[in-house]
């Protein structure tokens, strides 16, 4: 039986991806969290043999930071197909245990990549990894990382906490964010960065 955790954002769609995958003989849902902060513990209480997990949680590390074990399972990455370039960050941990999807596939190849990942294979969406590694942006990584957590509602001085950095620091970054793209807010150059797919 392989166990599983689903670290996914919004209650729908991880319920329906894990009555997709129960429906498997050899698949069983051990664990269901939808905040990153979480999956560490539930990692460690339910020792999955498989993650399937939003790229989101790979913003600024966030997944790196949530898995405590000092094993951890595979992870399947799901990525929106619209956004590759998110990816990156999965990308920049350089971890030999990840395999990406885009989020539209059919269910079949989720459980396809279930398994594959548990028997110590290797999933690749490789149209998702061309894209996500060629960057036609203007955005650095570190700036790309504060965008990340500032589209999440954070103010300055807990993006600052999240990342180590100053107050001063995160505000020169968002400023020249702003510039670099043509925003006049940091809203708009989220809404901006979103729609081409910088974060």
């Amino acid at each position: 039986m392989i166990r599983t955790l689903l670290a996914l954002n919004g209650a729908l769609i991880r319920g329906a991806l894990a009555f997709v995958l129960t429906t498997q003989e050899d698949i069983e849902v051990v664990a269901e969290v939808d905040r990153a902060e979480d999956i560490g513990a539930a990692m460690r209480m339910q020792r999955p043999d498989v993650a399937v997990a939003d790229v989101k949680f790979f913003g600024a590390g966030a997944l790196a930071n949530g898995i405590a074990p000092s094993e951890p399972p595979p992870v399947l990455v799901l990525v929106d197909p619209r956004r590759p370039r998110v990816l990156g960050n999965a990308l920049r941990l350089h971890c030999q245990r990840l395999g990406f999807l885009g989020s539209d596939v059919a269910p079949e190849r989720v459980i396809e990549a279930v398994r594959r990942l548990a028997c110590g294979g290797s999933v690749v969406d490789a149209d998702l990894v061309v894209a996500a590694l060629s960057r036609d942006h203007p955005l650095t990584e570190r700036e790309v990382e504060v965008l990340e957590i500032a589209a999440e509602g954070w103010p300055v001085v807990e993006i600052a906490s999240k990342l180590s950095l100053s107050a001063g620091t995160v505000r020169n970054h968002l400023s020249r964010i702003v510039g670099k793209t043509g925003a006049r807010t940091r809203i708009e150059a989220i809404r901006i960065a979103r729609e081409r797919g910088w974060i």
